[in-house]
């Protein structure tokens, strides 16, 4: 699916999250495993963002990234999104 030049954001539902990690592995610039062993996003200055729901932005460099960890997450828990009308256009619920 082809986004364009349009803003991208993620999320990730911990309730969801099965903390294997992989999305760290995949973009450790913008996911990170806290001490409870679920995966969070981090905000554009490296902080961890742990509140219910929280979303950053996706760079675009890293886009491939952030989409091939929704696609491999175990957990289906990664959620990207347009920013202009909150479509997901990478995650579980896609078109």
């Amino acid at each position: 699916m082809s986004t364009g030049n349009e803003a991208l954001e993620v999320w990730i539902d911990q309730d969801l999250c099965t903390g294997d990690g992989i999305c760290a592995q995949y973009a450790p610039e913008v996911f990170e495993l806290d001490i409870d062993g679920l995966a969070y996003v981090k905000s554009a200055d490296d902080e961890l963002l742990q509140e219910k729901g929280a979303t950053t932005p996706v760079p675009l460099p890293l886009l491939r990234d952030v989409a091939d960890s929704a696609k491999e997450c175990p957990g289906d828990c990664i959620h990207v999104r347009r920013v202009s009308d909150s479509v997901e256009v990478y995650g579980p619920e896609a078109e």
